[in-house]
């Protein structure tokens, strides 16, 4: 066993708990992620002083149950990285298709598109579009996946220009396949497997980035339990209650870890098996 195979089954591990996690939270939360208990605000997790078995990783600074609020943050979290994934892979893999596949101006034009979104600063542009929208979750999901796309964009066009000559290519334009056809069934599924590896990377990075917006109070909004926001609303007690700011914040450290350990031993995976 390879220590590539070994970080591999650790990320398989790490993301497969956490979604497992995520779909059963009602099941496994102690406590409502949303009730407050003035009386028990700023407990301490249990293995600390003034800890108490009732809260097994304390309370935040309205007294909610920090242990029931970072399971349901992990829905926000996989929530947001899906749909953000879904949302850039459709538009960034339809115009690198389109421009690999068609080429001539078309493709200068999907590659003007590209250069353009490459040259916008991602986190400003994220930043100014939530504070003039607004905060929820349906708007961090379309910035994020608006803003995200031009991985699967250059991944997709050079695929698709590598493709698009090859003798089965040829025998579907022979044998009279639409042009929809052969981009749908022809050439996607022959790509698929280099964008299953992007879009494992790009989860990771709409996380980073949902996290970063909560932190600074433009993601999603309150009382939503993201661990971004946890982090956001602990850092004023930081320094008496450090606890309040590395629970969440090695929740999303093992989350995205776990995303690229996953991503980089597909991409080894997938490459091997494409070059036997």
């Amino acid at each position: 066993m390879t220590a590539r195979s070994i970080s591999t089954g650790l990320g398989l591990f790490i993301v497969g708990a956490i979604v497992l996690i995520a779909l059963g939270a009602g099941l496994l939360a102690p406590h409502d992620p949303f009730t407050q208990d003035l009386m028990y605000r700023m407990v301490p997790p249990r293995w600390m002083d003034g800890g108490t078995s009732l809260h097994l990783l304390g309370t935040d600074q309205l007294g909610r149950d920090y242990l029931s609020r970072l399971i349901y943050g992990a829905r926000i979290s996989l929530l947001i990285g899906s749909l953000t994934v879904v949302t850039s892979g459709l538009i960034g893999t339809t115009l690198g298709i389109t421009g690999g596949y068609f080429g001539g101006r078309i493709d200068d034009a999907v590659m003007f598109a590209i250069t353009c979104r490459l040259a916008i600063p991602l986190i400003l542009v994220a930043l100014t579009v939530v504070a003039l929208v607004g905060s929820s979750l349906t708007v961090v999901v379309l910035t994020l996946g608006l803003l995200l796309w031009e991985r699967f964009a250059v991944v997709a066009r050079t695929t698709t220009m590598q493709v698009r000559n090859l003798d089965y290519i040829a025998a579907a334009r022979a044998a009279g396949a639409s042009t929809a056809h052969i981009l749908i069934k022809e050439i996607l599924p022959n790509i698929l497997t280099h964008l299953i590896v992007v879009a494992t990377l790009e989860m990771a990075l709409a996380i980073l980035l949902e996290a970063a917006l909560s932190f600074l109070g433009l993601g999603v909004p309150p009382p939503l339990p993201s661990w971004g926001l946890m982090i956001a609303e602990g850092k004023d007690y930081m320094f008496f209650s450090p606890w309040v700011i590395m629970v969440p914040g090695i929740a999303l450290f093992v989350l995205v870890f776990g995303i690229n350990l996953l991503g980089d031993g597909l991409r080894d995976l997938l490459g091997v098996s494409q070059r036997r």
